[in-house]
């Protein structure tokens, strides 16, 4: 681990501030804030300009919950990112995802062509920072303007939080 959460000592009326737009109060703390909240606590001010940018894509984002979570997963897989991996598995069920949509975010070879653009989308964004036009165009086909916009901003977004989250070394809550 490079970055230790924020000790208790530590959490002060600052770091309250910067997780209100993501944690209930009573969450606000070292122990049940998890340890990726409890690290960004390190940087109040990134963690509450971050925290608004993935709380969007979390739960304000016009893409389909399962679309989400099908790109999330297959970023975490793409970017060893055990801790993205671990959370986002149970949000995926939660949302529809069966053990082998979850299994074809590993292998990128989902059964419906949809899905696998989906996937696509994320392999094609990591290696070349764009999408193919035959990409782009299955994507039309279910998605509307800004459900492609918030497609590839989540991405983004994502593979930005697996970088941190590994770089950090953010270790995965052991359970309770």
């Amino acid at each position: 681990m490079r970055l230790e959460p924020l000790p208790a000592d530590q959490w002060d009326e600052t770091v309250q501030r910067s997780l209100a737009d993501m944690l209930p109060a009573d969450r606000r703390n070292p122990r049940d804030a998890g340890n990726l909240l409890a690290t960004l606590a390190r940087h109040p001010e990134l963690a509450r300009a971050f925290l608004r940018f993935g709380g969007y894509l979390l739960t304000r984002s016009t893409l389909p919950p399962r679309v989400r979570e099908q790109v999330i997963l297959r970023v975490a897989h793409r970017r060893g990112c055990a801790y993205e991996w671990s959370h986002h598995v149970a949000l995926g069920k939660r949302v529809g995802l069966s053990d082998d949509d979850i299994a074809a975010t590993r292998s990128g070879a989902a059964p419906d062509e949809f899905d696998r653009a989906v996937l696509l989308a994320v392999d094609q964004l990591d290696e070349k920072t764009n999408l193919s036009d035959s990409t782009w165009a299955t994507l039309c086909e279910r998605l509307d303007e800004r459900q492609r916009m918030d497609l590839i901003f989540t991405i983004g977004g994502y593979t930005a939080l697996a970088m941190a989250l590994n770089t950090f070394g953010v270790e995965v809550e052991q359970e309770r």
